[in-house]
């Protein structure tokens, strides 16, 4: 209970929310510049703190030829098996549909120009004049520039250490006021469930219900069965053993805390009586609590598809698909590894397709609804991959060199 406390009191909040609104009917819109004060501050928030979260951790790397190999298969893995969640819940939501028959009339996306593939490639990632970055709406671009300025903190030696420690002091600090902005979150989410409930109604519970009756069997699914194949990829028989002996002590914390971050501590215990290489799990299990989250994947294929069967947009469109599972992969990039965290990754959403700020409270009840599951698929999909890391690293037996600790 004292774990999952902030997550119970939001969704208290929303519940309560709900039931005022449903009560005050159109009246509850009262309550609205309430909920915008929440919502601002996120969005306010998200620029300084994708870059400075993104920079600092990329400047903390260092070089090195082991390092350099670890490094590029660690990313390999990561974006591969974030690519393969996101994938079964895109097949999971075009068979089942969470936001089937749900039409609002909230304000529509603006429409956006049309452009070539070259062209869209472009603007996507790159802006051509400086404070362009510091928009929501170039958040692509932004994630880039920070990727760079921290590889070249990083990589100029003493030069850039005074810079590289300005990065994590300001992701600190920047962490540290979204803490602040989440205790305000209860009150938000209450004034603008009230507000949406009133004005459109109880067939926003509908939704929620059927994203959670597809979220919860596809997350355990992902669970038992990827984690297996990938734990006997990593190490045959042996591996799939050893996975399973030692996994369930930080899949409980995990689902206990729900932060990847207080994880660590169990995931690297468990990566040692593994086998699993030391320079691997603690480089692998440490980042990937923060840029590493199959769970989130899940998550965040089925929050684009609410979003879209709400605003009445054609999912099923390949290119749509293909953008989803790249925003998908991209989103679980600049979540924080503690409780309430997957906020930021829910702004990213809203921004990144130009839906209205209204969007945000649906997605952030259902983030919330699904948070237990998603937090221990990140964190022991930061384990298995360390094993799949090994493999490629060390050869094929290097499960049989490692002695297994009782």
């Amino acid at each position: 209970m004292k774990a999952y406390r902030f997550s119970i009191i939001l969704l208290l909040s929303i519940i309560a929310g709900t039931l005022t609104g449903i009560g005050l009917g159109k009246g509850a819109i009262f309550l609205k510049p309430l909920g915008d004060i929440f919502l601002n501050l996120m969005f306010m928030m998200l620029v300084p703190l994708v870059y400075f979260s993104i920079s600092s951790a990329v400047a903390g790397i260092e070089s090195g030829k082991r390092l350099g190999k670890i490094m590029i298969t660690m990313l390999s893995v990561f974006i591969i098996t974030g690519a393969i969640a996101a994938m079964l819940m895109v097949v999971g939501v075009i068979l089942f549909p969470p936001a089937k028959g749900l039409m609002l009339t909230l304000s529509s996306p603006q429409n956006k120009e049309t452009f070539d593939l070259g062209q869209q490639l472009v603007s996507t990632f790159t802006v051509n004049d400086f404070p362009l970055l510091l928009s929501k709406k170039n958040m692509l671009a932004l994630i880039l520039f920070a990727v760079l300025t921290g590889w070249a903190a990083g990589h100029i030696g003493e030069k850039g250490k005074a810079f590289a420690d300005f990065l994590r002091s300001g992701n600190e600090i920047f962490l540290k006021i979204i803490e602040w902005v989440m205790y305000y979150a209860p009150v938000g989410l209450f004034a603008y469930f009230a507000y949406l409930t009133g004005d459109l109604g109880p067939q926003l519970i509908g939704s929620m219900m059927r994203a959670m009756l597809l979220f919860y069997p596809l997350s355990f699914f992902y669970y038992f069965v990827a984690f297996s194949l990938y734990a006997t990829w990593a190490g045959g028989k042996e591996g799939f053993s050893r996975f399973w002996k030692n996994i369930i002590p930080p899949s409980l914390v995990a689902l206990g805390t729900g932060s990847s971050m207080a994880t660590i501590p169990s995931n690297l215990e468990a990566a040692n009586r593994i086998g699993t290489p030391k320079d691997v799990s603690e480089l692998v299990i440490p980042i990937g609590a923060t840029i590493h989250m199959e769970g989130s994947c899940l998550s965040a294929i089925l929050k684009i598809s609410v979003l879209f069967g709400i605003f009445g947009k054609e999912f099923a469109d390949p290119w749509v698909i293909l953008t989803a599972i790249g925003v998908a992969i991209l989103s679980g990039t600049v979540m924080s590894g503690i409780p309430g965290g997957g906020f930021i990754g829910e702004v990213l959403i809203v921004s990144l397709y130009g839906f209205p700020p209204e969007a945000l409270p649906i997605i952030t009840a259902i983030g919330t609804l699904v948070d237990p599951p998603a937090t221990m698929v990140n964190a022991i999909g930061d384990n298995v991959s360390s094993m799949m890391i090994a493999r490629i690293t060390e050869g094929k037996g290097w499960i049989q060199e490692k002695p297994y600790l009782e």
